[in-house]
């Protein structure tokens, strides 16, 4: 279970991490471009679909 816990993310640890307000944060969720599960009405964002929407900024500011 720890394991579990550790591979998901909540809204203001999304935020903590990533610099971006919680607004940013829940319409990142909504739009789809941060994907997230229900743990019955908790959303969570798992760590590695951060990891892949942050590494995708980066990618797409070196194709500028």
């Amino acid at each position: 279970m720890v394991n579990l816990m550790a591979a998901l993310m909540t809204i203001k640890n999304f935020c903590d991490e990533y610099n971006v307000s919680r607004s940013t944060a829940y319409r990142l969720r909504d739009s789809g471009d941060v994907p997230h599960v229900h743990i019955g009405r908790a959303a969570r964002i798992r760590r590695v679909d951060a990891e892949r929407w942050y590494d995708s900024l980066i990618s797409e500011a070196a194709n500028d």
